[in-house]
Parts: C-alpha cells; sequence; structure tokens
C-alpha cells in the first residue's frame, strides 16, 4: 500500500550506496544473494530466539533488496536477475514466520503455519496478475521500474517488513500479529482476485 511511496525515498538514501558498488564491479545479482543469505542467518537467529540480532539482519536483508535494483538499472537489468530477486524474497518472506515456529513451537506453530498458507495466497496471485498483466501490455505509473508487473496492493512490501519489526520487537505477541497480517493478507488475496476480474476480461 506504501510501496510506491517507500521506493522514492529509499532511492534517494540507496543511490550514492548503488554507485560505489557498481564502481566496485559487484553485481546486481550478487547482492540479491548476499542479502538471501543475510536473511536467512537472520530467520536462524530468530529460531534460536535472538530476535533484536534477527531483526538487524533483517533490515540488512531489506537494504540490499533495495540497491540490487538500483545497481542493476544503473548497470544492465535482466530478466534473470528480477526473477531471482523475486524468488530469493518469496523464499526469505516464508523462512521469517517458520523461524518464530522453531523458536516456540508450542504457542507459534499454529499462527505461523496459517501466516505461511496466506502468504501462498498473496504470493501466487501476485505472480499469476504479473504474468496477465505483462501479456496485456498493462503498467502501473506507481512502479515504472520494476521487473514485474508491480501493482498496488493492501499488503506489499513495506507492509510485510513492518509485521516483521513487530514481531521481532515483541515477539511475545507473534499469535496476535501473525493472524492480524494473515487476515490482511487475505484481503489482498481477495482484492487482487476482484481486480484481476474486472481488468482480464475477455
Amino acid at each position: 500500500m506504501f510501496d510506491k511511496h517507500l521506493i522514492i525515498l529509499t532511492e534517494k538514501v540507496l543511490l550514492p550506496i548503488a554507485k560505489g558498488l557498481v564502481l566496485k564491479n559487484i553485481s546486481a545479482n550478487k547482492i540479491t544473494i548476499y542479502g538471501f543469505l543475510l536473511g536467512l542467518i537472520g530467520a536462524l537467529c530468530i529460531s534460536q530466539s535472538m530476535y533484536l540480532i534477527g531483526l538487524i539482519f533483517i533490515l540488512l536483508n531489506r537494504i540490499c533488496d533495495g540497491l540490487d535494483g538500483l545497481v542493476a538499472r544503473l548497470t544492465s537489468p535482466s530478466d534473470f536477475g528480477a526473477f531471482l530477486d523475486i524468488t530469493l524474497d518469496f523464499m526469505f518472506y516464508a523462512l521469517v514466520p517458520f523461524s518464530f515456529v522453531w523458536s516456540d513451537t508450542d504457542q507459534n506453530s499454529l499462527p505461523g503455519t496459517v501466516l505461511i498458507v496466506s502468504f501462498f495466497g498473496t504470493g501466487c496471485s501476485f505472480l499469476a496478475f504479473s504474468i496477465f498483466a505483462e501479456r496485456r501490455q498493462l503498467y502501473s505509473e506507481g512502479f515504472p521500474k520494476k521487473g514485474f508487473r508491480f501493482f498496488d496492493g493492501l499488503m506489499e512490501g513495506g507492509e510485510t517488513i513492518f509485521f516483521f519489526c513487530l514481531m521481532c520487537l515483541i515477539p511475545e505477541y507473534f499469535p496476535y500479529i501473525a493472524y492480524i497480517f494473515s487476515f490482511l493478507c487475505l484481503v489482498t488475496w481477495v482484492l487482487r482476485i476482484k481486480a484481476s476480474s474486472m481488468l482480464f476480461k475477455d
């Protein structure tokens, strides 16, 4: 919901760093992979109840996610780069609730599972929407630089990280946060189906 505004802000902040990485010949794909590894370390920390350390690595992962796109646009964007970015992002998103389940199975198993299932709805509908938007040459003015066809939604990357931060800061409330997040993801899924029914009519 807020991503198109956050992108403008983060690009201004991260652009000097991205230019420095280009000068050092660090490719966008390497940044994507390094970012995923940082996210994986964060998930492992959360699984061992080191929530604040995990949060730091989650934020580092998101910084890399902003940098890889900037570096790609400053050099040579590729379809594989966009594919790698979205694939590792989705895996990272699923690993975070799984790590909370691991950290406290008695409290977090059911809400964590529900949240991961809701991610399937938002993730699959996002990718399917992008495929047909590409086929019909539909664009969103809010995301003109993305490798995928992005459209506004209730739950996007910024909102996801907000909820992940809440989980790490108050892990004892993970079940409540997860259920609220799951509900909003399901609302996003329904709204995306509704939007598709109007946009993709034959």
